[in-house]
């Protein structure tokens, strides 16, 4: 149930997912200190991240480990869960396209410029398939 609850999968396709990990060699290699976390916990550490938006401070109670943990898992098993490259259709003229563009706020002053707000920012544009939602370039200038 708290699997539904926080990542919106049923738990049929969860296992799934979670096989699809250890397919892909999620529960690789045992080098170095041991996982304080099952792979079950930590594809669903990652998938709870991504579904609630929570910060990784937040996350770390709810699994009972410290934010460097769920750091640490996120940022190993991210690729992992990642979409496979879709193939770009035939007819991608005919497609319905979603454009947008924002302005981010960055610390390096190298790569931003100062805005009207007085903050240092870089512009940020991104493409994504109306159809399919899924990124299909994004671009920095």
């Amino acid at each position: 149930m708290w699997v539904e609850t926080f990542t919106g999968l049923r738990m049929k396709q969860f296992e799934r997912l979670l096989k699809v990990v250890r397919e892909r060699g999620g529960d690789g290699p045992r080098i170095g200190r041991p996982w304080c976390l099952p792979l079950a916990d930590r594809v669903l550490v990652v998938a709870v991240y991504y579904r609630t938006n929570l910060t990784m401070r937040q996350l770390a109670p709810l699994f009972e480990v410290s934010p460097a943990t769920v750091c640490r898992v996120i940022h190993r098993w991210r690729p992992l869960l990642a979409l496979e490259p879709a193939s770009r259709p035939v007819d991608a003229a005919d497609r319905l396209w979603i454009v947008d563009g924002t302005l981010a706020p960055v610390r390096d002053r190298k790569v931003g410029a100062s805005s009207r707000n007085y903050r240092f920012s870089a512009n940020v544009q991104v493409i994504i398939d109306a159809a399919t939602r899924l990124v299909v370039a994004t671009a920095r200038p």
